[in-house]
């Protein structure tokens, strides 16, 4: 089986797909952090293309950075500053070829996140 990355990005404050919110994906080499890719989720909180397709997997240490302040500026989700959740970093090791999938459940004051399938 060969390698990738996906994810979906629910708001569970609004109930309902995160659309627009704003992803980039690094990859982590010892102190180095190199920023591989930029998308954004679709209308049904998932990116249109593989985060990592497999013609680009690679074991190792990647981190997905989730632009939730952007995002919830964008729904008019009510704003405090400074926001609670702004920029949210999830770090990663992927050790074999597989489909590795990192929901996000995401809130104003809270998220939460797993290995998916």
């Amino acid at each position: 089986m060969a390698g990738y990355l996906t994810t979906h990005v629910l708001d569970t404050a609004r109930g309902c797909p995160a659309e627009g919110l704003r992803i980039e994906l690094f990859r982590i080499d010892g102190e180095s952090r190199s920023l591989l890719r930029i998308l954004k989720t679709n209308d049904d909180g998932r990116t249109d293309e593989q985060i990592l397709p497999t013609g680009e997997f690679e074991t190792g240490i990647y981190e997905l950075v989730f632009h939730a302040g952007q995002y919830f500026d964008a729904s008019g989700t009510p704003n405090e500053e400074p926001r609670f959740l702004d920029v949210i970093p999830l770090r990663f090791g992927m050790s074999e070829a597989s489909h590795y999938h990192v929901p996000l459940l995401l809130s104003p004051f809270g998220y939460s996140t797993y290995r998916g399938s």
